[in-house]
Order: structure tokens, then sequence, then C-alpha cells
């Protein structure tokens, strides 16, 4: 008898370390891998937009209120947290997109364990989620906040058809707010796929859903006075979020859907593994439909995997509107997953597994080589990394960071160099100043308290002047120089070209700095 119950105790505290071995491993795995990328090389336009939306929230300025933004506002006070807490500096800015990665890599593991999938491959799930989510970016960027947020909504739905708990159904539309204000997409067509599943589950099972759908309805009302609490107590004009997040958005979207050319490459080729990991579920989603007898349980079953197929499709389609670099390969591990609980609970075939695990290891290999090592999703696959430099050169609190670009791949002392000498330029000059820059870091480090009223400058996030809205945006730069009684523009590249429709022609002259940057007196232009 006390043998039984020795062995007994044994067997939970293997348990028990299996499991917290397995957490523990995946708070490492999550963290490293993310630091392991946020640390090597930047893609400047890309590494340092959120690093200047969190400063300019700490000092006062609010999105849409104080400068133009076409991506979600969620990110910039995310940011602005981590500065607050842990100190302007590289380290609180990777630690932002580590944690975010942690929490889907628990996420993951917490969603297959609640279908009861063994711990073990639980846990070889969500590493490889660990691996593939975040490292790719290695620091925060609204893409991966908007899909990591709302496939996190959509392994909710899915637990809140299994699982009689509503709190999963109050969950989801909190995530998919998280999700639409990282970015609009897939967070808008996930919505809408939700809503029609949910009619679908309605008619399936009318009296348990009904009560399910106060849940979600709580949720949705939380999620709306969360945002409106911000909006107000920040007092960011409704309107300015409405044409900035909204309107020109959606002008820039029917642009790039009519461009859009799909063929073999960008809507196979370029996603085959993904495609391969949804192979267990189209196998298990025939033989649900040649089933003479379906149970209630069968049919949900069956929602769910028309559910996920759409879902992945979304994600593609999203994926392919947004024209980036591939970023949602962590969807297989999420597939894979997913196909092994179905196939547990239809064939129970041991050979599935092999199959599984195999395709798992192989594409989590191959994309942590491409993305993680390599910097693909930065644009750096074909640098040398041994000719970057230390950024400590430039500034302290960029201190650890290898830096190279792809636009000086193999001159990366000279391009810190060439910033050092714009930042001692801009320390000696004590007049109201803004900078137009792709080096976003460049207010923090000089302690600049004025600021672009830009989120960022490329070709999409500023209207065109031929865009029905050029002129509410030229009205709104204009504003905000004024409000702030600039006298001077700092630019590097080619930023000039954002003022040529903005500017009165003649009013100002430029000046040189060095081949990287220039300055220019706009006091004349804003009379």
């Amino acid at each position: 008898m006390q043998q039984k119950k020795l062995t007994l105790i044994l067997n939970k505290i293997k348990i028990s370390f299996r499991k917290d071995f397995y957490i523990l491993f995946l708070i490492f795995s999550s963290i490293f891998f993310t630091f392991f990328s946020g640390y090597k090389g930047v893609f400047p336009i890309d590494s340092f937009l959120i690093y200047d939306a969190g400063y300019k929230v700490l000092n006062g300025f609010h999105p849409f209120k104080d400068y133009w933004s076409i991506t979600g506002p969620l990110l910039d006070y995310l940011q602005f947290l981590f500065f607050k807490v842990f100190g302007i500096n590289w380290l609180s800015y990777v630690l932002h997109a580590a944690l975010i990665n942690l929490f889907i890599s628990i996420i993951f593991y917490f969603f297959f364990s609640q279908l009861n999938i063994s711990k073990f491959y639980c846990f070889i799930y969500a590493l490889s989620a660990s691996i593939l989510a975040y490292p790719s970016v290695g620091t925060p960027f609204m893409d991966h906040h908007a899909v990591i947020f709302s496939l996190i909504s959509i392994q909710l739905f899915i637990l809140s058809i299994k699982k009689n708990n509503r709190i999963y159904w109050l969950l989801v539309p909190i995530f998919l707010s998280f999700s639409f204000l990282s970015k609009q997409i897939p967070s808008a067509y996930i919505v809408f796929l939700i809503f029609i599943f949910i009619i679908i589950l309605f008619f399936l099972e009318k009296s348990n859903t009904f009560r399910k759908i106060i849940y979600l309805f709580a949720g949705s009302i939380l999620s709306i006075l969360l945002i409106c609490l911000i909006f107000l107590v920040n007092r960011v004009p409704i309107d300015n979020f409405i044409l900035q997040y909204l309107l020109y958005p959606l002008e820039i979207g029917r642009e790039r859907n009519s461009e859009i050319l799909f063929n073999l490459n960008n809507t196979f080729f370029q996603f085959k593994f993904i495609y391969f990991s949804l192979i267990p579920l189209i196998y298990i989603f025939f033989k649900i439909l040649l089933k003479n007898k379906k149970t209630l349980d069968i049919k949900k079953d069956f929602l769910i995997l028309i559910f996920i197929l759409c879902s992945t499709g979304i994600f593609i389609y999203s994926q392919i509107l947004t024209k980036n670099q591939i970023l949602i390969f962590f969807l297989i591990p999420f597939c894979l997953g997913i196909g092994q609980y179905f196939f547990n609970k239809y064939e129970n075939k041991n050979l599935i597994k092999i199959f599984l695990i195999a395709l798992l290891v192989i594409s989590t290999i191959k994309y942590h080589i491409r993305f993680n090592v390599e910097k693909k999703f930065m644009e750096l696959s074909k640098v040398n990394f041994s000719l970057g430099s230390d950024a400590k050169i430039l500034d302290e609190t960029l201190s650890g960071l290898l830096w190279i670009t792809p636009q000086y791949p193999n001159k990366s002392k000279f391009e810190l160099e060439e910033l050092q000498e714009l930042k001692n330029f801009l320390l000696l000059d004590n007049r109201n100043k803004i900078i137009l820059t792709n080096y976003q870091f460049l207010p923090s480090i000089i302690g600049n308290k004025q600021i672009a009223p830009n989120k960022w400058f490329d070709v999409l996030s500023v209207p065109d002047v031929k865009s029905k809205y050029f002129n509410k945006y030229k009205d709104f730069f204009i504003q905000k120089l004024k409000e702030q009684k600039i006298e001077r523009i700092y630019l590097t590249g080619n930023k000039k070209r954002y003022l040529k429709n903005i500017l009165k022609k003649n009013c100002y002259k430029i000046q040189k700095i060095n081949s990287l940057s220039s300055v220019i007196e706009i006091e004349e232009c804003l009379k």
C-alpha cells in the first residue's frame, strides 16, 4: 500500500516537473530567439518605427491627434509603457517583442492542452511557434501584433465551440480589438468570418449558443469602451481617427487589391509549407463529409474545420495584400497541432504523427535559418553580418545592437559615422526642429521634444498629391508645424520629396550636412 502511494506521489512529481520544464523552456526559447534576431541588423524604415512612436507618446503626443498614423495605436502605447518602465533603450524595445512572442507561445501550449493533446506535443508545437512568430522581425511591428492577436482570437473561438466555458466568448472580441488596433487586417476579415460562424452555430444549438453570445456581446462592449476611454482621456478627435485609420487606408487597399496578380508563386509556392500543414485537416474534412451519421459533436468538428480553412485563406490573402515579406509561418504549428487533434479523434494512426512532426521540424528549421539567422524579413539575407558594427558607437541606448543595414551592407561604420555627425549637428542646434528620417531613434538620443507630424514617411503612409485626402493631410501637417513653432527640418536620404507639395515653392533653402543628411529653414514657409 505504501509502495503504491509512493509510486503515485513520484508520478505526480514527474508530471509536474515535465509541465514546469516545458513552460520554463518555452519562456527561454521565446525570449532567446527574439533577442537573437532583434539585436542582429536593422531595416531602418521598419526597425525604428515603433521606437519613435513610443517616444512620441512618452512626450505627451498621441496618434491621430498629434501625428498622422495609418497603423494601429496599440503598439505606440505598449512601447510607451516599456520605455516608461525599462527606460528608452534597445533592450526595452526588443523586450516588448519578446514578451508578445512568449505570450503567443504560452497560448499555443494552453490551446493544445485544452484539446487533450499530450503535453509533449503541446510543447513541440508551442516551441515551433516561439521560433517562427516574432523572431522573424525581432522588434515590435504592427503586422506581427495583428496576426498574433487574430490567431489568438481564432484559438479562443475554437475553444468556445469545443468547451463549455463562456469566458472564451468574452475574450474573443477583446483580442480581435487588440488585433484591429495593431493593424486593420486581418482582424476586419476575421470579425466578419466569426460573425458568419456564430450565426451557423446559433442554428446548430440554439439554447446554449444564445447564452454564450451574451458573453460575446459583453466582450465587444468592453472592447469598445476601452477604445473610447483611450480617445477621451487623450482627447483624440474621432474625425482624425476615421480619416487616418479607416478612410485613407481603404483607398490604399482598393488600389493594392486592383494591382494584385495571383500566380503560382505568390499564391502557392510562397506558402507551400502552410498548404502542406493543411493536408491532414482536408483529409478529415472529407472523412466527416462522407460520414453517414453526424452527431452534434461531429457537426461542430466539421464547422471548426471549415473555419480553420477559411481563416488560413484570410491570413494568406492578407499577407499577399500587404506585399511584405511573409510572416505567417507560425500558422504551420497551429495547423499541424489541430491536424493531430482530429487524427487522434477520427483515425488514431501513429503514422500521421511522424508526418506531422517531420513537417514541423523541417519547416521550423527552414524558416528559422531564412528569417531569424539570415534576416530575410528585414531585407538582410544577402549581407555579410561580420561587416556589422556595434551601434553603441552612436549611442549607449543602442548598445549591443549589431548595426548593418540593406542600404549600407558593406559600410556600417561609415553609416554610423555619418549619423554621429548628424547627431552632433542636432545637439548644437537649440532651435525648434523636427527630423524626417527612417532613423527614427534620432529624436530620442538627442532628447528632441518636437515631433514630425507623421508616424513614418513612405509612399503609403503619406497621401499622394493625387489622393482625395491629400489636402486634409497637408493642412494637418502644416498645422502641427505651426503649433510646435518649427523653424528647421532635418532630412536624411530622399525625405525632401515628402515636402514637395506641402511647403510653398522657393520658401526655403537646403543646407547639406553630409552625404546622408541635410537641413532646411522653414520659417518663411509658415507665414
